[in-house]
């Protein structure tokens, strides 16, 4: 990965995660990087969850990308397990750099090691550009997503 570094994330990254999630449209509708207290128990939840794989790019020391990795596992598909990206961000400067694609080329790798059988993300429909990249990478749109906000 060069001077590229993928690591878990820690508490002193949610400052740098929470902006790049606020970072777009529809992130700065619905994020607020100025009270960091939800976003400080969900990583505590995240990180005592082995399931859960909150990792971090790290180009020269500064946090530069981010994604979810978390693992299923499942009795549909013969018991196959699988793995869901979600959360994926890159900071503005390195957009179009190729970060994305070893981000996801590491949650693909990461989701082998954890025998999964199937990898799955969403990205919402407005978002074309992402869509066009995560086809690039072999992804398919074989199926529609729902959603029911609870809060």
């Amino acid at each position: 990965m060069g001077d590229l570094a993928i690591r878990p994330a820690t508490a002193a990254d949610l400052p740098a995660i929470v902006a790049m999630l606020a970072d777009d449209p529809l992130g700065a509708r619905r994020e607020s990087p100025d009270d960091l207290a939800p976003y400080e128990r969900a990583l505590a939840r995240l990180v005592d969850d082995p399931n859960q794989h909150v990792v971090v790019a790290l180009r020269e020391e500064r946090v530069v990308g981010t994604l979810q990795l978390t693992v299923i596992p499942g009795l549909s598909r013969r018991g196959a397990t699988r793995s869901i990206i979600e959360g994926v961000r890159i900071h503005a400067d390195e957009r179009g750099s190729g970060l994305g694609t070893q981000l996801i080329e590491w949650a693909v790798d990461e989701s082998r090691r954890q025998d999964c059988q199937l990898v799955q993300l969403t990205s919402d429909a407005t978002r074309v550009d992402a869509h066009r990249f995560y086809e690039r990478l072999g992804f398919e749109a074989s199926h529609v997503g729902f959603k029911l906000s609870l809060g």
